[in-house]
């Protein structure tokens, strides 16, 4: 595989955000059999403060709050 290829392929499936500490979070959501709406949530709520700098951060931070607020909605229905 070409080297720039390679470098592609990291950022895909391996980028620096996904692997901060011991364990990714998708092997945490999945270990610990989440639904869509709370592993999304855990998901941004992991990652906000690697992936992006200033206002993408609040971004990440209140997308982690949409997937809680409707996980209440499901519970209260």
């Amino acid at each position: 595989m070409e080297k720039g290829l390679e470098q592609v392929g990291d950022v895909v499936n391996s980028p620096s955000h996904y692997t901060k500490g011991k364990i990714e979070v998708i092997d945490f959501i999945i270990d610990q059999n989440m639904n869509y709406l709370t592993a999304s949530a855990c998901k941004y709520l992991c990652r906000w403060e690697h992936k992006h700098k200033g206002d993408g951060q609040i971004e990440d931070l209140r997308k982690a709050r949409f997937f809680i607020e409707k996980q209440i909605e499901e519970l209260l229905k």
